[in-house]
């Protein structure tokens, strides 16, 4: 791309959520969640803004005044057609590049973002799509995922992808159909995907609690200090130990 395109970071957020209700405004450190993605994502120095994109359920009433209080910009749609969310959000904040990210992940890395974004930008030939995590097939702790497309990319996927599970989750037509678009899977080494740093369950925010609790009100840690931590007390690890990724196939029956 010559010309510096303006590129979005659209975080997904709702209450609704099967394992931890509530997880985006559950307390960690001084802050709600939601908080801790908008501060940590509004750091990477590629982004031009960072938009929250939730449902126009009455039960996001509270993420929406929870913006609005914060100042933060944020966006309203449809609760279980997040592609269609997403796509409008594109839209009306004018992106050439998307970045998508999930309102569970606070420890979202300005970094690796960054990086992330400027393997997109220097592609040649040009990208459509690149995530640092794909099915089955991740290198970086769970937490961490960030998924990048062209705004072009986006609006053929919302225009063509018709399967429950590519609506719900935006990005999976891209990885389903890898002859009909350039992606990239940004793959990291070492491989730490096994670590999972995410909050979809009352044990992950339990774990990230306690790791907080390490950095003494500190909001810009890095993920490698994170892994630092980890690796000193492996204990911590043992914390959501137990816990299942869900598949990317599923979809919500609350239809």
């Amino acid at each position: 791309m010559s010309n510096k395109p303006r590129i979005i970071t659209i975080i997904q957020a709702r209450m609704a959520a099967s394992r931890l209700p509530g997880k985006v405004l559950k307390e960690l450190g001084d802050k709600p969640v939601l908080a801790w993605m908008m501060v940590r994502a509004s750091r990477a120095k590629f982004v031009d803004e960072v938009v929250v994109a939730t449902t126009i359920e009455s039960a996001d009433d509270v993420i929406a005044e929870y913006c609005e209080q914060q100042g933060y910009p944020y966006f309203r749609g449809s609760m279980h057609d997040v592609l269609d969310r997403y796509y409008q959000t594109a839209k009306k904040h004018n992106a050439d590049v998307i970045v998508r990210l999930t309102a569970d992940c606070p420890f979202i890395d300005p970094e690796m973002l960054d990086s992330n974004i400027q393997t997109f930008l220097d592609a040649d030939p040009p990208l459509d799509f690149a995530a640092n995590r794909l099915p089955m097939d991740r290198t970086v702790p769970i937490g961490l995922d960030t998924e990048i497309c062209t705004f072009e990319a986006l609006e053929t996927a919302w225009r063509v992808a018709k399967g429950p599970h590519h609506r719900e989750h935006v990005m999976p037509f891209f990885y389903e159909n890898p002859d009909r678009f350039n992606i990239l899977h940004i793959k990291h080494k070492p491989d730490f995907g096994h670590l999972r740093w995410t909050v979809d369950t009352p044990e992950d925010l339990v774990l990230l609690r306690q790791i907080v609790s390490h950095f003494d009100g500190r909001d810009d840690f890095s993920w490698k200090e994170v892994l630092t931590l980890i690796e000193t007390h492996p204990e911590l690890s043992e914390i959501n130990a137990e816990v299942i990724h869900k598949d990317y196939r599923e979809v919500d029956d609350r239809r």
